[in-house]
């Protein structure tokens, strides 16, 4: 039957090669039986004449037999290489056989009420969710969907990456003006005092930083005097500053009117009304922030960030016990316990899942189809033969073995109702 070494073809191929030889096999014994009968009942039926009936009945076997041996060899080649018309179906009309098998299945299976009808009966999210629950298989989706991710991230050119983070933040931070937005930010922040705390904070951390730090001011304004000052009031002049500093930011803290404070508040509000309506202020803020957007020390540092994110996220993604991995699994088993005992989530997930089945099949139905129609054509006709062969060839062994039977019994029906009704026939 086939031209393919029996290397070459799969286990489940081989062993259905063997089935067919032997169906085979079977098949041409019985027409061989046939023939034998044939020719003992007809060199025996004058000295024994009831072989007639063995002899009719042998007849009609070995022609049921050649008649289906015709009709199944004619499917897949020319019985004996005669061109005889309407035979070897199979390789000369594979391509229309493709076509016709992909509409069938458009037309019967890619159909949007079929698919519709099918999922809304499945009960999908109801199964998916009793199945998601389950510890070990949610961790095992968990480890699958790790897998994806880190090919993924392994996949990524890092150059492209940094480059693509780099036009989104021109696009949505540097190039947008900010200065309004800051500007009425402040605003706000001013209006409603919100700004005190910070002012508190700032003067606590001077205040603090000047108890710890009196060293500092020795020298600081006495340097700079006249050589012929005694150095007494080096010293002096040294110690007045430092306590002037001092008196003059504990007072800041304890007077919440002081007027520093208020001049603070009055700068800070002509800052947000300039940021809002004053365009050389705006244009000054702007330009700080491009400059700080496009220094290289930015740019260094997003391209390090972007490193030590995809360094760890593989890490944690490599790592069963890594909390990113557990968290996904716990998630992932709650979400599976949700979808199995909640009936309202589970009809939205099903309607979900069912309209977008729905809108593929409907969408796309004949590219599927074609996958049919396309891979059969790219087929070689005496491969499809055989293909087809193995896997129903066997069965139609059976064809001949039945027409060999109902052959006989036929020849040997016709016979005796032929000789009842004339008799002597």
């Amino acid at each position: 039957m086939s031209r393919t070494p029996m290397a070459l073809l799969s286990p489940a191929d081989q062993e259905r090669l063997r089935g067919l030889r032997r169906m085979k096999a079977v098949a041409l014994g019985a027409l061989i039986l046939m023939a034998a009968l044939f020719v003992v009942a007809f060199w025996l039926r004058e000295q024994h004449p009831w072989l007639e009936y063995v002899r009719a009945a042998a007849e009609g076997g070995m022609v049921g037999a050649l008649a289906d041996w015709f009709a199944v060899t004619a499917l897949f080649r020319r019985p004996l290489g005669l061109p005889i018309p309407h035979t070897a179906i199979i390789p000369t009309r594979k391509d229309e056989i493709g076509h016709t098998l992909g509409e069938f299945v458009e037309t019967n299976f890619l159909s949007g009420e079929v698919v519709r009808a099918k999922l809304t009966t499945a009960a999908l999210s109801r199964r998916f969710g009793e199945w998601l629950r389950e510890p070990a298989h949610a961790e095992r989706v968990a480890a699958e969907g790790a897998t994806v991710a880190a090919a993924v991230l392994r996949a990524l050119s890092d150059d492209d990456v940094q480059d693509l983070i780099a036009d989104l933040a021109r696009e949505h931070l540097v190039e947008p003006d900010w200065a309004p937005s800051a500007g009425g930010w402040l605003q706000r922040i001013v209006e409603a005092d919100a700004h005190r705390g910070a002012v508190d904070l700032a003067v606590d951390s001077i205040a603090g930083w000047l108890e710890a730090n009196a060293h500092t001011f020795s020298g600081l304004v006495s340097r700079r005097l006249p050589g012929w000052v005694p150095k007494l009031a080096h010293r002096f002049v040294d110690e007045t500053v430092y306590h002037e500093a001092v008196r003059f930011v504990t007072a800041v803290q304890t007077d919440p009117q002081h007027p520093a404070r208020r001049a603070l508040d009055g700068y800070l509000s002509r800052l947000a009304e300039a940021l809002q309506h004053d365009p050389a202020v705006r244009d000054r803020f702007e330009g700080a922030k491009a400059a700080v957007f496009d220094s290289p020390r930015v740019i260094a540092l997003a391209a390090q960030a972007w490193e030590t994110a995809k360094t760890g996220l593989l890490s944690a993604l490599a790592d069963p016990q890594s909390g990113l991995r557990r968290r996904a699994a716990s998630a992932l088993s709650e979400i599976g316990a949700r979808l199995a005992n909640d009936p309202v989530l589970q009809a939205r997930v099903d309607g979900w899942a069912t309209d977008a089945a729905v809108f593929l099949v409907e969408r796309y139905r004949h590219d599927i189809a074609s996958i049919i129609t396309d891979t059969v054509e790219k087929w070689d006709p005496a491969e499809t033969t055989e293909k087809i062969e193995l896997m129903v060839g066997r069965d139609l062994q059976y064809i001949r073995l039945n027409g060999t039977v109902v052959g006989a019994l036929a020849g040997l029906a016709i016979f005796a109702v032929a000789h009842a009704v004339i008799p002597g026939i």
